[in-house]
């Protein structure tokens, strides 16, 4: 047999992993990703220390199945390796402590609770050395650490932490964290892969791997003329050796000394040749790795935290009380679902084992993001459909009567969303329904269909939008629907209009005070039937005699309370929310979950398509030669202009100048315009108006005009930018015109002649179908433009994307599944889930 004396690099290795696997009491936490993995490098380094194939084949046959084996066996097979160690390789002597009794590895009463480390000596002693390491990440270690429902130290400040005090709470404040909570959900932002560990011989330049080795030599340079210090070291592992420098880092050269075992991750450069490594992480061997050797966590930073100890203090944390979670998930939706245990998806979203344990630790945690979400979407829902709603039952023949006296026929999608409506104003409970509907695709005949199904037993409705002057197109709209000479009625007698005139009113906040005064006491009194406006119809003042429908245009400009104050004028009236944004299915059940869902996906007929193209910015000639021809036969343009800075001086600036060249160079015979966020609301509406009037015949804007009124006579829509424009968004500005019979004209120059954008924006040319649109939208740029103010519970998503269909569906599929068995969370093993479920909602009320 080959002797292994004097001990050698790969023997002087195993032997600090096995003393450490010791101390740890063989939960297989010294080697990162388990001891079975150190197999990767160690051979081929013992190899080239010429030890013994015997003894090699040995060393993998006794730790190729140690994840798998109890304590007990884990501690013999340890002490027969080392064993041989001693006796032929001249491994010092080492007495392996027994594995831990049951007694020892379930938590005193003080662990489970107390969270004054710093009062408990020994506590002390152990949260210096990093707290008590990983276990083993079986379910059965992470079972024997639960107490009933989830420790009450996890609300502790940090500042119960050893080492972290007042300023370093302050500095861990503005990361969002200030519990021992707040750091187990604090997570990574990426990851370093530093798992490769190689010999230092087969090392190539440019490889990011880990190297273990022994510091030869130790010396501080200089660079940049002496003014900057570093620390450069030689390290060897008996196969070669790599020159280590750590720039502008000369604390360094404290902890490191000839002869220490370190391990190195970063990235092999070259330098004359040699290999070299610069500013690379390093660790010593004889700790657990948390910074080399594995995939590594990097974290967001603020000013006075370094990633080094923010890595070590949420190690502390994880270590100690992620194995201690109790997990709120039901193991039968655990089991159905293919979950990870929490305390594994906590142990592995910060120190993953693989990617693949990454991988199925985020979907864990956002399994659990969008499962909370759900349960309290259905909460709401099922609230809301507990409350009662005054019956609006509406008689068939009436129905029938008031279809047969309109002017057009409706689409099918209309009449189904006009179906739904009508059951829910017959239910008994409040209507709480969201229509969904493409530009021009008819959702105003909906609501005003509404308006007449309550207003015909002398109830009140009212309608608000998110402008003055789309109030006012809808005041125009409906009071000649149900108030016009050519209205119809339900008795099929076209002089008998559905309400006279002086029942509705218009109320924005450039009405004179006198007028709104004399509006505010007829809806008192009950004179009034249909208010439309602004936000002034949620002022204090207001007061409604009997209001019982509430409907919302472009929802999502408003924001919850908003909603919530103008149906607090009524009893829990009917709601009637509408938007004009596509959404795709998928996200709509999400973020509208509850809300039922009335889809218009049909365009009413003789509408004729949009022609749309996309133009180089070298074309734009051809794009200003089009605005001419048209408004010289009597049509108008918008010429839109991207948000290019996020603060609205810049995006203003930006359209003011070229508002002023168009004027000056391109168009001087014609009267633009100019629209955009810095002006105040009076003045917007203002601009549109004298647009929709025709006394400007091209619109010079910003993103302000995506709702807005009709324009009929408005044919072309040039849209400067438009790579920097979602799919929805430029589909929203393509609605604004088209309206009249005339053909219309969408055109879309990007920044750049970019091939990648261009090929984006070519889905706007091949469909006019907002859906369709939408889904390109969704994959491409994420839910950001579909969420609107609608940010309840959604601000909470760290990892759940709005784009992941399949994890959406799982999810909404078991929070329905046990909805249906415990609505309320009140069975026993329900109890957890219900406290997870209101730490994540944050006493968020009404979110419709």
């Amino acid at each position: 047999m080959v002797q292994l004396s004097p001990m050698k690099p790969s023997v002087a290795k195993l032997h600090s992993i096995f003393k450490l696997e010791a101390e740890g009491r063989y939960e297989n936490r010294a080697v990162i990703g388990g001891l079975n993995r150190l197999l990767d490098w160690w051979e081929a380094e013992a190899r080239l220390d010429g030890l013994s194939e015997e003894f090699i084949q040995l060393v993998r046959s006794r730790l190729r199945d140690y994840p798998r084996l109890s304590e007990t066996s884990r501690c013999e097979i340890l002490q027969g390796l080392h064993r041989r160690l001693v006796a032929d390789g001249g491994a010092p002597e080492f007495t392996f402590p027994p594995p831990k009794s049951a007694e020892e590895a379930r938590p005193t009463p003080a662990e489970a609770g107390d969270v004054n480390y710093r009062g408990s000596r020994d506590r002390a002693s152990t949260a210096d050395q990093g707290y008590p390491r990983h276990s083993s990440r079986s379910r059965q270690h992470a079972e024997a650490f639960k107490t009933e429902g989830q420790p009450p130290a996890l609300d502790a400040p940090v500042t119960v932490l050893p080492h972290v005090g007042p300023r370093n709470a302050v500095a861990l404040e503005r990361l969002g964290i200030q519990t021992l909570r707040d750091m187990l959900y604090y997570l990574p932002r990426r990851y370093d892969d530093y798992s490769r560990m190689k010999p230092i011989n087969r090392v190539s330049y440019g490889e990011v791997v880990t190297v273990i080795g022994t510091v030869q030599s130790v010396a501080k340079r200089s660079y940049s003329g002496g003014a900057k210090p570093a620390t450069e070291a030689v390290l060897n592992d008996g196969s070669g050796t790599i020159r280590i420098t750590w720039f502008n880092q000369p604390y360094v050269a404290k902890h490191l000394h000839n002869g220490t075992q370190i391990s190195v991750s970063g990235k092999a450069d070259q330098y004359l040749g040699r290999l070299v490594m610069n500013n690379p992480s390093w660790e010593s061997v004889d700790r657990e790795q948390l910074n080399t050797g594995r995939i590594v966590p990097v974290y967001s930073l603020t000013a006075n935290i370094a990633l080094t100890w923010l890595r070590r203090i949420l190690n502390q944390v994880v270590s100690y009380w992620a194995p201690r979670l109790h997990d709120p998930l039901p193991d039968s939706i655990r089991r159905s679902a293919g979950l990870l245990s929490l305390n594994d998806a906590i142990l592995q979203i910060h120190y993953p084992d693989s990617w693949e344990q990454l991988e199925a630790a985020r979907h864990r945690l956002a399994f659990d993001e969008i499962f909370l979400l759900q349960l309290g979407l259905l909460h709401q829902k099922r609230n809301w459909k507990s409350r009662t709603g005054r019956i609006f039952d509406t008689p068939a023949e009436w129905i029938e009567g008031i279809m047969q006296n309109l002017p057009f026929s409706l689409t099918g999608a209309q009449q189904r969303a006009m179906e739904d409506v009508r059951l829910d104003l017959a239910s008994g409970t409040p209507m709480n329904r969201l229509i969904q509907g493409d530009v021009g695709s008819g959702k105003t005949i909906v609501a005003a269909l509404a308006v007449a199904m309550v207003t015909r037993t002398g109830a009140q409705a009212a309608l608000m939008a998110p402008t003055s002057i789309l109030a006012e197109q809808h005041y125009h709209n409906l009071l000649k629907f149900l108030a016009g000479s050519g209205s119809p009625s339900g008795d099929g007698d076209e002089g008998s209009p559905l309400l006279q005139p002086e029942q509705i009113r218009l109320m924005i906040g450039a009405s004179p005070e006198g007028e709104k005064g004399e509006i505010r006491a007829a809806l008192a009194d009950g004179s009034i039937k249909l208010v439309i406006g602004t936000h002034a119809l949620i002022e204090d003042p207001v007061t409604f005699s009997d209001l019982e429908l509430t409907i919302v245009d472009e929802q999502h400009r408003f924001g919850v309370e908003q909603r919530a104050v103008l149906r607090s004028k009524g009893t829990d009236p009917h709601l009637l929310v509408m938007t004009a944004t596509p959404i795709p299915r998928s996200l709509a059940l999400t973020i509208y979950g509850d809300l039922d869902l009335s889809v218009i996906d049909e365009m009413p007929p003789g509408r004729q398509p949009i022609s749309t193209y996309v133009l180089a910015p070298l074309e734009r000639e051809r794009a200003y030669r089009l605005i001419r021809s048209q408004v010289e036969a009597g049509q108008q343009a918008f010429i839109i202009y991207p948000l290019v800075e996020e603060s609205e001086k810049s995006e203003a600036m930006a359209a003011v100048e070229d508002h002023s060249r168009l004027q000056s160079e391109v168009f001087p015979q014609f009267r633009l315009g100019l629209l955009h966020g810095r002006l105040r609301p009076e003045e917007k509406d203002d601009v549109m108006a004298r647009f929709r009037d025709g006394e400007y015949q091209i619109l010079v804007s910003t993103s302000v005009v995506e709702v807005g009124v009709d324009i009929p006579n408005a044919t072309v829509m040039l849209v400067e930018g438009a790579n920097r424009f979602g799919l929805a968004q430029l589909h929203q500005f393509r609605g604004r015109i088209g309206r009249g019979a005339e053909k219309s004209y969408c055109l879309l120059i990007p920044d750049t002649p970019d091939a990648v954008e261009n090929e984006r924006l070519q889905v706007m040319v091949q469909t006019n179908d907002g859906f369709e649109l939408a889904e390109h939208d969704l994959r491409q740029r994420g839910p950001g433009d579909f969420l609107g103010t609608r940010q309840a519970g959604f601000s909470d998503l760290q990892l759940a994307s709005l784009t992941d269909v399949p994890l959406i569906d799982k999810a909404r599929r078991h929070a329905q599944a046990l909805f249906e068995i415990d609505p309320e969370l009140n069975q026993p093993e329900h109890q957890l889930l219900a406290s997870y479920l209101d730490r994540f909602w944050g006493g968020k009320g009404d979110v419709s």
